[in-house]
């Protein structure tokens, strides 16, 4: 227990910087965020502002800290957003580009030119991921071949670059620590996850400079000391960092096996925890949970969802809703389905298990009846299609019937679409109680190497037991819904095969 002393969780996501200050049982009692913006500037460009992203967190860590003192600060965990990249300048430490957002689509071309040299075996044996857009390697070589001014400052040694933790330490140290832990490393297609380090033929692969990558630390241990000018009156130790959707896993099932769990934000993210890295499965990626010093790394298979909330978003903006977000749902609970519409989100192309970098979003069954609720029902109705599609390679890697998946994110607190996912996997759903569960789960690592917890059992914040969602839907109706999404899915792949004349997958 640590009396009146907290641990400072910080959550970088994709749409909102959130910082949560929990005490000695885990339970949150106090928290602040603030928004993020994403810019599009060419068509399967998006990027942020690392400057931004950078003073989101700040201020929502300040409010959160409110009148406490920092030396009650006993530590600082770190999740994040991953994929996206951060370059910045290693003297002055200002960006030197917009940050590429995991959503970013540039490096399409590039990565199909990898794949057509015969490369991807080689990837994936060693990363556990088949290439995509998605990973931050394709997204570091286009910045480099793209501009040479910032390819020879790469070569000299001149920059830094990371994923959004990296950078979040660096700010917070003032510059004194380049890291990132082994679940981010993981994600950027650089990390052999055998070895655990950075891999002499992935750099050369993608042509990136050994000097430009950050040093590789376990997700629960020390990285640093925040720096007094930051807003900490001392030295505050930075005792965990991870990845947001491991940070959730961690808090789900730390260390429970089979367990699986899916996290909706932006996009989502369905995670299960595994005993060793595998490049078997081209459905999903083989990654790093977590890692801590006397454990070493914990294996687990993912299958990434590129738009799932965004997906909401979007058609809420492309219907011309006030509240995309919120007036989207009311319309779609207006109708008791979506009849025989149905949305693939597919504006940044498919992630698992289709891997399709050239896919295009279609709406498909569109009527003379059809209503624009009937649309707002297939957006919302895509989200729990998409996580079925993971969650059955799931089922298929793990060679058993999977019977419950955990669900977090700020989208499960829609009841009615937490039964929709129970209905269309026919499998029960368990909702956590916890909001903010990626902040709760990277708090877990840092009291894990403080030696305060040992699990999620130990903390009073994860003790309320889940709501569970039974299936209630007809399995002849949910089978038959199902394969009304899959014929629509072949329309998105469709424009995949006549751009690419092949299949279009990774």
């Amino acid at each position: 227990m640590m009396g009146d002393q907290y641990i400072l969780a910080l959550d970088q996501g994709t749409t909102n910087s959130k910082a949560l200050l929990l005490d000695g049982d885990g339970a949150v009692v106090s928290r602040a965020s603030r928004p993020l913006a994403t810019c599009s500037p060419r068509p399967g460009f998006v990027e942020q502002d690392a400057d931004e992203i950078w003073a989101s967190m700040e201020a929502a860590a300040k409010e959160c800290l409110g009148g406490r003192r920092s030396e009650d600060v006993r530590a600082i965990a770190i999740s994040n957003q991953r994929e996206t990249v951060v370059l910045w300048d290693a003297a002055s430490g200002r960006p030197v580009c917009p940050a590429v957002s995991w959503q970013c689509r540039r490096s399409n071309d590039f990565c199909e030119s990898l794949r057509a040299q015969g490369l991807e075996p080689t990837v994936r044996a060693k990363t556990g991921l088949g290439i995509d857009p998605l990973f931050s390697a394709s997204k570091i070589a286009w910045l480099l071949d793209n501009d040479s001014d910032l390819r020879a400052r790469a070569e000299r040694g001149e920059l830094r670059c990371g994923t959004v933790e990296s950078w979040l330490i660096w700010k917070l140290t003032e510059g004194r620590v380049h890291a990132t832990d082994l679940s981010n490393a993981s994600r950027t297609q650089l990390l052999n996850l055998r070895t655990l380090d950075w891999d002499d033929d992935l750099l050369a692969i993608f042509r990136i400079p050994r000097s430009l990558l950050p040093s590789l630390a376990p997700s629960s241990g020390l990285f640093g000391q925040a720096a007094t000018r930051s807003f900490f009156g001392c030295d505050v130790p930075i005792m965990s960092a991870l990845g947001d959707s491991h940070a959730a896993l961690a808090a789900h099932a730390f260390g429970r096996a089979n367990a699986v769990k899916a996290t909706y934000g932006t996009g989502s993210s369905l995670m299960m925890l595994a005993s060793a890295p595998s490049g078997e499965s081209h459905d999903l990626s083989s990654t790093i949970a977590w890692a801590t010093r006397s454990g070493g790394a914990q294996y687990a298979l993912e299958g990434n969802i590129t738009m799932t909330g965004g997906a909401v978003e979007w058609c809420g903006s492309f219907l011309g809703l006030a509240d995309p977000v919120a007036d989207l749902v009311r319309l779609a609970d207006s109708v008791p389905s979506s009849e025989s519409v149905f949305f693939v989100p597919a504006m940044c192309g498919l992630g698992s298990p289709y891997w399709s970098g050239s896919a295009r979003g279609c709406i498909v069954g569109l009527e003379r009846g059809s209503t624009m609720a009937h649309l707002a029902r297939a957006a919302i109705d895509s989200v729990a299609y998409q996580v079925r599609d993971v969650y059955e390679s799931m089922q298929r890697a793990a060679g058993i019937r999977l019977k419950e998946l955990y669900a977090d994110g700020g989208a499960t607190r829609n009841r009615s679409l937490m039964q929709l996912q129970a209905d269309v996997l026919g499998s029960a759903v368990l909702r956590s109680s916890t909001a903010e569960l990626s902040a709760v789960g990277a708090a877990l690592l840092a009291g894990v190497a403080l030696g305060i917890w040992s699990g999620p059992g130990d903390m009073a914040a994860l003790k309320s037991p889940p709501e569970r969602f039974e299936p209630r839907l007809d399995a002849a109706v949910r089978e038959e819904r199902y394969a009304g999404w899959k014929s629509a899915v072949e329309a998105a792949l469709g424009h995949s095969r006549r751009s690419a004349g092949g299949s279009g997958r990774a």
